[in-house]
């Protein structure tokens, strides 16, 4: 096992166990509603947002807490997006992360409500005092709103429902996964290095340029996934973009076209922490992990 997969396999558990922690408890009232928060944020999933949350806040000197929450509130947002994303108002899933779909196992009212409870549960915990200085803090809380609202990734999702059975040109397509998949990346690299207090805006600037360029290739390679790869490697149904008439990159590019231009992508990422030397390691990895994943 290689230094990059042990870090990857403890960032996983201290996210989980962060999220174990602050989740509501199963056996608390309404027990249903907790449980099924549970069921769709705990056991499952690649947690590339926390991670880039982890790997960025290496970047100074992190205040642990504020880190924690922010990782926790991005995977929160997340979950609640695919809980929504997988609905039959919208994708009409059944399988995620290797098991039914939240509202196959709880019903479509609670799944609801679930992602109602996962949205506002980020924002209590980003919202709760840390040592960081309260700017600091209340700039954190603006960057996961944006990223997570109409100007970020519900009005890429608006677009893509919208365009369903059309042929986007390649520039419309990037404007929508920049919104849809790319802002949460995009915060969550901003929130690592917001739980630093000595990470300047010019450094956040340059972090931006890497999550840009890194949130554009984890979707084109998503595409590519869908077409090449299979349902129980997936851990969700392969081939569904392709069913439903969705304006991919694949079908823009071509797959092997789609695969090089993720890698293109990948490499410009890796370019912008240029300045930021061994520090911005981790955040290299995650590029290389996230264009070299198999789900």
């Amino acid at each position: 096992m290689n230094d990059f997969v042990t870090w990857q396999h403890a960032a996983q558990a201290h996210t989980e166990a962060v999220l174990q922690r602050l989740l509501p408890a199963a056996n608390h009232a309404p027990q249903d509603l907790h449980a099924a928060m549970r069921y769709a944020a705990l056991d499952g999933g690649k947690r590339l947002r926390p991670m880039l949350v982890l790997a960025a806040s290496e970047l100074g000197e992190r205040v642990q807490a504020a880190c924690e929450a922010a990782l926790a509130a991005v995977e929160c947002i997340h979950v609640y997006s695919l809980v929504h994303d997988d609905m039959p108002e919208m994708d009409n899933d059944t399988l995620r992360r290797g098991k039914p779909t939240c509202h196959v196992a709880y019903g479509a009212a609670t799944a609801l409500l679930v992602g109602d409870a996962l949205q506002t549960l980020a924002f209590d915990v980003l919202s709760r005092p840390t040592a960081l200085p309260a700017a600091r803090q209340l700039q954190m809380l603006n960057v996961l709103a944006r990223a997570s609202g109409s100007a970020g990734m519900a009005g890429g999702q608006a677009i893509d429902l919208a365009n369903v059975g059309r042929d986007l040109p390649q520039n419309a397509l990037e404007q929508m996964h920049s919104l849809k998949t790319g802002a949460l990346i995009r915060a969550a690299v901003q929130l690592g290095a917001l739980s630093c207090p000595d990470v300047s805006e010019a450094a956040l600037a340059a972090l931006d340029e890497y999550a840009r360029k890194l949130g554009l290739a984890f979707q084109v390679i998503d595409d590519v996934l869908d077409c090449a790869a299979d349902t129980a490697t997936l851990g969700k149904t392969a081939g569904k973009d392709a069913d439903a008439d969705k304006p991919t990159y694949v079908k823009l590019l071509g797959l092997d076209a789609a695969r090089a231009y993720a890698e293109q992508l990948a490499a410009d990422a890796i370019n912008a922490l240029a300045t930021f030397g061994e520090r911005a390691t981790r955040l290299r990895e995650l590029a290389e992990f996230t264009i070299g994943r198999k789900f």
